[in-house]
């Protein structure tokens, strides 16, 4: 009886769920049972985005896809969607691993109720890329020694979502280990408060959107006469987040309910 994880992947023919897709099929710890695209939806997936069948035709909904047995749906939908989906592969009792970006704490909340309640595994990382989950690691460090602390968050003038997921991600964790800061609170500031980003939890985040980005996050620490900045920039091919998506796939099953963030996966 093979023990190969079966996945099902939302948003399989875009601009990253189209190279999780190909590294499914060519895992061999793994086996790819559906695919959901609407605008694609009754052709093969293994010929659209490869030129190989794989004998896998793509649903037009994660519901329809479900229908089919299997162990973890990889979300790399729009943030308007995958909590929806989320949810709803919960009550089917499948493991879910969250690839698109633009929930929020509350969002993560109420899927993390849901998830322990329903005893399924649940992952999620705003980036999954491995270099960029060092740089979360690398600045969760620097934060308990810094007390200053903000993020600026670049990306494609076309990009929904504001912060990026790596952005607030970042921002969240942060706020859980750092130290009081020493700037003027936004509340006591005159002129244009709204020029010092938004707060999200306790670190003030910055978003820039405009051509010339592809995406960039850095945490900006800053402490009498010097300045540290940990810096992650992705570059054009989203292959980079393939390797923490299938670590991810492999590791969502480990605990119940809701885990976040691709550094804590690093050295298990």
């Amino acid at each position: 009886m093979s023990n190969n994880i079966r996945v099902i992947v939302a948003g399989a023919t875009g601009w990253t769920g189209s190279a999780v897709t190909r590294a499914i099929i060519d895992a061999q710890d793994m086996v790819l049972v559906g695919a959901v695209t609407r605008s694609s939806a009754g052709q093969d997936i293994g010929a659209l985005i490869s030129g190989r069948e794989s004998g896998v035709i793509i649903a037009s909904s994660v519901e329809e896809a479900l229908n089919t047995p299997c162990d973890v749906l990889i979300d790399y939908t729009h943030p308007n969607a995958v909590k929806a989906h989320t949810l709803l592969a919960i009550r089917r009792g499948v493991s879910v691993v969250i690839g698109t970006s633009g929930l929020d704490a509350e969002d993560f909340s109420e899927i993390e109720q849901y998830a322990l309640e329903h005893r399924v595994s649940v992952f999620a990382a705003g980036n999954y890329s491995v270099t960029a989950a060092l740089m979360t690691r690398f600045a969760l460090s620097a934060a308990r020694y810094v007390p200053d602390v903000e993020i600026i968050d670049y990306a494609h003038e076309t990009k929904p979502d504001t912060p990026s997921g790596t952005g607030r991600e970042l921002a969240e964790r942060l706020s859980a280990v750092r130290l009081p800061g020493t700037s003027t609170p936004v509340a006591e500031l005159t002129g244009a408060p709204e020029s010092r980003g938004a707060l999200i939890d306790k670190v003030q985040v910055h978003s820039v959107r405009m051509p010339g980005h592809v995406l960039t996050c850095e945490a900006v620490f800053g402490a009498p006469d010097e300045r540290l900045v940990i810096r992650h920039d992705a570059g054009s091919s989203a292959e980079p987040y393939v390797k923490g998506t299938l670590l991810a796939v492999r590791r969502v099953g480990d605990v119940v309910g809701l885990r976040r963030g691709l550094d804590q996966l690093l050295d298990g």
